[in-house]
């Protein structure tokens, strides 16, 4: 009787033990594969004009002109430097919503992002 107790309190703690894992990887966050994505300025214009993402994207905004620009979302979420040609700007949007940014040298320049 003594050994059927040992077994029985040995497949208990198996049990438990597998149940515990289960629920550990089932309910633990993953990580986010991070993507980035560019948006080309050039010709006085952001292309892509509209750009849907998830959550946790990058994106790098290049000023291919050979003029400067700004990248200014309309809710000062985010605002570039000035950017001279071949320069950068990057944000990673955290948080989903819908961000509409313009050129604030130039700003007829408008486009959106969409985050999901």
């Amino acid at each position: 009787m003594n050994q059927r107790k040992w077994i029985t309190a040995i497949a208990s703690t198996l049990v438990f033990t597998l149940f515990a894992v289960i629920a550990y990887r089932a309910f633990s966050p993953r990580p986010v594969e991070a993507s980035t994505v560019e948006v080309k300025i050039d010709n006085f214009s952001f292309s892509p004009a509209t750009i849907t993402v998830k959550t946790g994207t990058q994106i790098i905004w290049m000023n291919h002109d050979d003029i400067p620009h700004t990248v200014v979302e309309e809710n000062k979420t985010f605002k570039s430097k000035v950017l001279d040609t071949d320069e950068k700007f990057t944000f990673t949007f955290a948080k989903p919503g819908t961000y509409n940014y313009y050129c604030s040298i130039h700003p007829k320049m408008t486009a959106k992002i969409v985050v999901k």
